[in-house]
This record gives structure tokens, sequence and C-alpha cells, in this order.
């Protein structure tokens, strides 16, 4: 049997423009999916992004379009308007031979562009759950001649709230249309919408018993809040980064940490929800062409992103959960290439590192940060390469000016110093600032030097497992007492409802803009939840969150009796 892309009998003008585009050897996620599809069965498919899942499902549909057909054939519901931007452009690419007409409908464009394309005729709609809802609800968007439709990325759809949304689409849809679901993750509400929406579909898991990327290298490097951004710059100094994304909690977070990258001399802009779509795009692009090597980021504003060349995905704020941290450094070690995830953990955010080494079934291992010696040998390092790369291409003016200097009097090793020293002077602005690294906890009798009270009693905490004076767990299993200086809110859902200390952490910090460590004792009971927050933030958390949604749930926030 043929292992390229002839072995699925795809229609010939599809795999014609297949081999155009230079694909030679089908991955793994499309040598099972496609089969199934062009069988005509569902599939529940698992797979993150970069795996190809876009060509598996996009190449049966193409191969059943009928170009004399009238009204909308296939459907691609997608979480963020980039992705929809990203698959119609790919569907097209596929598709341009059979002359497939595809439209992407997002939010923050023009409805009356959209609206015209509909009226005209298209064969394809690609597009978020949002504005596909708003085009149905005009009446320009008639889904009852669908007989393709997929959900890309499902988690992430629900994980946004959006669950309402897709149920109400899908009812649009005929019942017998063949349905492909593609998620990085399988959750519990997913299998539930498969199985309300889907006919017996195949299940298929590209690699299920390890969910995060082979090529892709994981460490972890252990320092306090306070030491974080000097962690990272030490990082910066010695690792070989071609494109990065920073991940932080907050946008304002995002922020603060790309204007200290910029005023240290790395070239950093922060991506967050208030940008405009023009900005955004312009921002992206900067990153795509190589002009810019940082974007930090939030989860939020970070969805949906397919960019290629990113070497290190830094996660300067540990995600809340497991199938973050996946979507997080997904976005790395693509197609065969190797890639860095790097994780900077407070002692606070030890348990939350098992739960994703959990979570992944893999070791995240903890490294040593580089010493001021690295660094500095690594400069030494660097200067010295550039130099050799110099010497194998002469400049005449250069060298016509060293001999006139020699000329007047200068030795060759007195200039060589000379310039040495004004290429390196810029060096200063980069000062290597000093990291309280924290050290494996060792008995009283072992430690060679006194450690701060705090410091020392916080780390036996997350090192041995005690819980030192004054702190307290993030969930009990009782009521618990009221901790000084915290105001307790309830919330109206619970186990029952599958709430999870990480759901409720990542919703406030989120939602009210606040630090995690504000946070504190969780109790979650069957069917609500008491939360306590520092008292500081206790009336913009009120303000922000008398109402909102959190993975597939409508909540309220009030204050405890």
């Amino acid at each position: 049997m043929s292992n390229d892309f002839s072995m699925f009998d795809l229609h010939p003008q599809v795999l014609q423009a297949v081999t155009d585009l230079g694909y030679e050897v089908p991955t793994p996620i499309q040598e099972r999916a496609i089969p199934a599809l062009l069988a005509g069965r569902d599939v529940l498919g698992q797979a993150q992004t970069g795996t190809g899942k876009t060509a598996a499902f996009a190449l049966p549909l193409l191969h059943n379009l009928d170009t004399g057909a009238r009204g909308v054939q296939g459907l691609v519901v997608t979480p963020t308007r980039e992705l929809a931007l990203q698959v119609s452009k790919a569907i097209y690419e596929y598709g341009r031979l059979r002359g497939v007409r595809v439209l992407a409908v997002y939010g923050g464009q023009s409805y009356d562009r959209q609206i015209s394309r509909l009226e005209r005729g298209v064969d394809i709609v690609v597009g978020t759950p949002g504005r596909m809802l708003d085009l149905i609800n005009r009446g320009v968007l008639n889904l009852s001649t669908v007989r393709y439709l997929v959900l890309d990325e499902a988690d992430e759809m629900l994980s946004m709230g959006f669950v309402e949304d897709i149920e109400a689409i899908l009812r649009e849809t005929p019942p017998e249309r063949q349905t492909a679901l593609f998620s990085a993750t399988l959750p519990e509400p997913i299998r539930q919408l498969a199985e309300r929406y889907m006919r017996n579909p195949e299940a298929i898991a590209v690699n299920p018993e390890r969910i995060t990327v082979a090529e892709t290298e994981q460490r972890h490097y252990l320092v306090y809040e306070e030491d974080k951004l000097a962690a990272l710059m030490r990082l910066l100094e010695v690792e070989t980064v071609t494109g990065a994304l920073i991940f932080t909690r907050t946008k304002i977070k995002a922020a603060e940490v790309a204007d200290a990258l910029v005023a240290r001399g790395i070239q950093a802009e922060a991506l967050h929800g208030d940008l405009t779509q023009m900005a955004r795009e312009t921002v992206l692009n900067r990153f795509r062409q190589g002009r810019l090597t940082f974007l930090v980021a939030t989860d939020v504003a970070a969805r949906g992103l397919d960019i290629e060349g990113i070497s290190h995905v830094i996660n300067f704020d540990l995600p809340f959960d497991g199938e973050a941290y996946v979507h997080r450094i997904g976005r790395t070690g693509r197609a065969g290439r190797t890639g860095v995830a790097i994780s900077l953990l407070t002692p606070r955010e030890k348990q939350g590192l098992r739960r994703i080494e959990a979570y992944t079934l893999q070791s995240i291992p903890r490294a040593k940060l580089p010493s001021v010696e690295d660094v500095l040998a690594y400069r030494d390092t660097l200067f010295v390469r550039r130099v050799e790369t110099a010497l194998a291409q002469p400049d005449n003016a250069a060298t016509a000016m060293v001999q006139r200097l020699c000329e007047a009097g200068h030795t060759p090793e007195e200039l060589a110093a000379a310039a040495i020293q004004l290429v390196r002077a810029q060096e200063q602005y980069r000062p290597i600032e000093p990291v309280n690294e924290i050290q494996p906890y060792l008995p009283a009798h072992r430690r060679s030097a006194p450690m701060r009270e705090g410091r020392a009693q916080d780390e036996r905490y997350h090192s041995q497992g005690e819980r030192p004076r004054g702190a307290h767990p993030r969930e009990s299993s009782q009521k618990h007492d009221r901790e000084k200086g915290m105001v307790r809110f309830v919330l109206n859902a619970g186990k029952a409802q599958g709430i999870r200390p990480g759901d409720i952490v990542g919703a406030i910090a989120g939602e009210a803009d606040i630090p995690g460590r504000d946070i504190g004792a969780i109790d979650i009971q069957e069917r609500y939840t008491y939360v306590d927050v520092a008292e500081k933030h206790a009336d913009k958390v009120f303000k922000r969150m008398k109402q909102f949604r959190m993975r597939q749930h409508r909540l309220t926030l009030k204050y405890a009796e």
C-alpha cells in the first residue's frame, strides 16, 4: 500500500492540490480520520493543534463536495476568529481546483460583507459560534442543506462558554448530517455533547497515553514571585530562542512583563483582549515575519493562534489545570521540530505542577537556573562566535582603518581590546539581576546558611507536605472558619456541576483581574461553593462577578451569610 495521499483515493483535483502544496506523507490523525470520514462515519478525534487535523477533516469534505448544488454544504465551527481564518484559508487552498467557495464569519468584521457573500452563495462556512448564531437569527445563514459539520477545538469552545451556542447551531442542521469533532482533550462535557449529537462516532486518538508533544523538552524552575522576571532574563540570555510565547494569567501582568522586557532591550509585545483587531493582526504579522521575537499573552488572547517557528513556550505563570498546559505547550515542538516548554513556579504552585504531571502522564523535571558566571560565560562565547563570523567575511574599509591606527603606534592587541570594549559596552544595560533561587529543603543541622523565616517555613510546607501556621488548603471537606483579612463569597454551583478548585481560581483571577494568591480557601459542597477572597479585592470581585459564565455554567456570586 502506498504511504502517500493517493492511498485515500481522493477526488483527483483534491489530490492534485495536496500534491502541489508539497504534502507527501499523511500524519497519524490523517491516516485514521480520512478513511473513516470518506466512508461516511462520524468521527470523535483527539488531536492537538499542529497534528494536521485541518486536512484530516477538510479533504473528505472537499472530496464529497457537490459543486453544482445550492446552499451551504459544509460548516466548520471554531473557537476564535484567528482559527476561523486559518481553517478557511487551508480549505480554500485544498479545494481551489474544485472551485470551492468558502467564507469565514467572525466577530469584528462587517455584517454587510458576510451577508453579501452568503446571498451570492457559498459552499463552506467557517466561523465562530457567536457570529454564526447572529447570522442564523438574522435569517441569512441557512443550515438546512448542511451535509458535513465539524467542531474544531471543541474543548476550547466549551471552556469559553460556547456550549449553548454550539447546541443551538447543531439544532439548525439536518439530523442526517455527518459530524466530526476534534479536541485536544476529551473532558466529560465533550463526551456528553458527542453522545447527544453524533451517531456512533469512531473514536480516534493520537498518542492518547502522551497528550503532550514528545519533541518538546519540558522543565520547570522554582523561584519566588518577586524573582520571576530576573529568572526569565537569565534564561533568555542562554536559550537559543527563535520565537517564544510567554504566558501570564492576566492581561495586566502580560502588559507589565512585556514592558519590563522592552526596558531590558528585548523585542516583546503584549497580546491581550484590549487590542483592536487591526492592532492584534499587526502584532501577529510582526511576529510571523520575525521582526518580533517574544509575545506575552494570556490564554484567552492566545486561543486559536497557529504560528510556525515557535521554539519556546514559557509559563511565566503556571496554568490552573492540565488542559490549559497542554494547549499552551502544544504551540511548540511541531512537525517533527524540537521545542522547549519552560515553567516558572513559586512554592505555592508545586501542587499545581503535580496535577499537571498526573494529567499529562509525564514528569516535568526541575532545572537549575543559570548562575551569573554562566550568563557571563555565554555572553563571551556568543561574542567570540560573532567575531569568527566577521573574520570569515573581511571588510576592506575596516582593515584599512586598523592599518592606519597601527601606523599611529597602536598594537593589534590594543586595538582589538578597545574594539571589544566599545562593542560590548551595551551589556551594561543588561545587568544580571540577583535571584534567590529556592534550594531543596534540608533539616536545620544540614543547612549551610540560615533561610529567611517566612520562606523557610513556606518551603518546608511545599517540600515536605506540612502546613505552616496560617496556611490553608485550597479545598476542604467541611465549612471552614474565615481567615483574617478575607471576605467569603458563595457560588450557586458545586460538585454536582463538576466544579473544581482550579475552575474557581481561574474564573475569579481572570474575570476580576486579581492575583491568584489573593484567593483563599475554597470549600466545594454538593450544589454550592464557598470561596474566600482578600478583603482589598472584595468589592471589585463582587461588581465584576455578580453573574458570569464558567465552562458551560451560568453562575451567580453573592456575599456569604
